[in-house]
C-alpha cells in the first residue's frame, strides 16, 4: 500500500479556529497507523506527517501510543496461565526488536525533526530499557531539543506481560513558551491521583496518547478537560487489519477468521477539547488524519475562575496527596561509596 502521494497533502486536514483576540497555539493530534515492526518506515512516515502539519501551521503535534515500534493490538504473545508458548516468545522478540532506546539514534532523529520543522514534538514510542520494555511518551522542544520523557505508569490488562511499569520519576509536565505540556496514556487518564500530580504540576496542554477507540473514550476526555481547566489533546491510531503483518506471522487472538484485509481494527477517535469542555475539532472515526485547533490560552484562566482544583477549589486540610517521583531501582550498589569512604580513612 502506497504510504504518501507523489503530491498533494498525505490527508485531510480537520479544524476549527479559536478566538483572534487571545494568545493562540496552533495544535494539531496525528491520527495514523505504525508500520508495524518496521521502525525505519515508521520514523519515514512521522517526519513526512509531520511535515504536513506544520505545513498547516501546526506548533505543536501529538502522535498517538506506541506510535513509533507498535500497539500490538490482538495479540496475546503466547500467554496463558502457567504456560507461554515458543511462538509467543519469538513474537516478543520481535516487538523487542522494533523498539527503541531512550536515548538512542531514534530519538536523534525525532529531536532533529522537531528542530527542522520548528514544532513542538509529543511522541508515543515502546521504550526498550535493556530487556523490559515501556510504553513511553517523550517530549521535544522546537529547537530540536529532547525534553524527556513520561513512561506509563500502570499498563492495562495483558499489556502488563510486555511493558513495564514507570515510576512516580516521569510524572512530568514542560514548562515551554507554548504552554505547560504533559502526557498520560490511555487508561492511565482514569487514575484520578495521577490527574491530580498532572494538574498540581500546572498542565495547561494536556496530552493524551492512547489505543481506545470506544465512544465513552470521550466522555473520559471531556471530563478531564473540565476537571484540569486544560486542553485536552487525544491521538489514537487508525488502523486496518492489513496495517499488522498478515497470519501467520502475526494473529488477531479470537477475531482473525472475522477479519478481511480491510476490517478496521482500531477507529481512531482522536479528538481536542477546551477547558470549557467545547470540541475545538474531531472525534474523528473516518481513516488517518491530521485534527487540527487553535488554542485559545485564555481559556484556561476563565475555566479556573470557575473550578480549579489544586487551587480554590481544593481543601488540603481534609484531602492531600503525597507524590512519590523519585527514580526506583531494582538494585542498588554501595560499593562505591563504601570505597570511597575506605579510600578517605588510609589517607
Amino acid at each position: 500500500m502506497a504510504l504518501v502521494p507523489n503530491e498533494g497533502p498525505l490527508f485531510a486536514e480537520v479544524e476549527m479556529s479559536g478566538d483572534s483576540f487571545s494568545s493562540t497555539v496552533r495544535a494539531t493530534v496525528v491520527q495514523a497507523s505504525t508500520i508495524f515492526y518496521d521502525t525505519p518506515a515508521t520514523l519515514d512516515k512521522a517526519e513526512r506527517l509531520l511535515a504536513e502539519a506544520t505545513s498547516y501551521g501546526a506548533q505543536l503535534v501529538v502522535f498517538p501510543e506506541a506510535f513509533i515500534g507498535g500497539y500490538p493490538r490482538g495479540s496475546t504473545f503466547g500467554v496463558s496461565i502457567g504456560n507461554r508458548t515458543d511462538k509467543g516468545k519469538e513474537e516478543f522478540r520481535k516487538y523487542h526488536a522494533s523498539a527503541i532506546d531512550v536515548p538512542g539514534p531514534e530519538v536523534d532523529r525525532l529531536a532533529a525533526m522537531a528542530g527542522k520543522y520548528k514544532v513542538y514534538l509529543v511522541m508515543g514510542v515502546i521504550e526498550r530499557d535493556g530487556y523490559t520494555l515501556y510504553c513511553t511518551v517523550l517530549f521535544f522542544d522546537s529547537q530540536g531539543h529532547y525534553l524527556g520523557k513520561h513512561r506509563k505508569i500502570m499498563p492495562t490488562a495483558l499489556e502488563r506481560i510486555i511493558w513495564g511499569f514507570g515510576d512516580g520519576s516521569t510524572i512530568q509536565v514542560y514548562d515551554t513558551p507554548i504552554g505547560k505540556i504533559g502526557a498520560a496514556i490511555c487508561w492511565e487518564n482514569r487514575m484520578p491521583l495521577l490527574r491530580t500530580a498532572m494538574y498540581a504540576k500546572g498542565i495547561e496542554i494536556y496530552c493524551a496518547p492512547t489505543a481506545d477507540s470506544r465512544e465513552v473514550w470521550q466522555a473520559s476526555m471531556t471530563h478531564i478537560a473540565l476537571e484540569g481547566g486544560c486542553f485536552v489533546l487525544s491521538a489514537n491510531q487508525f488502523c486496518r487489519r492489513k496495517d499488522y503483518p498478515p497470519p501467520p506471522d502475526y494473529v488477531f487472538s479470537g477475531s482473525e477468521e472475522d477479519l478481511t484485509p480491510d476490517s478496521v481494527v482500531c477507529a481512531g477517535g482522536s479528538v481536542i477539547i477546551s477547558p470549557s469542555g467545547a470540541v475545538l475539532a474531531g472525534p474523528n472515526y473516518d481513516g488517518e488524519a491530521l485534527i487540527s485547533a487553535d488554542l485559545d490560552l485564555g481559556e484556561i484562566v476563565r475555566a479556573k475562575f470557575d473550578f480549579d482544583v489544586v487551587g480554590h477549589y481544593a481543601r488540603p486540610e481534609v484531602l492531600s496527596l503525597t507524590v512519590k517521583d523519585h527514580p526506583v531501582s531494582a538494585v542498588s550498589f554501595t560499593s562505591t561509596s563504601s570505597t570511597s569512604k575506605a579510600e578517605r580513612s588510609t589517607k
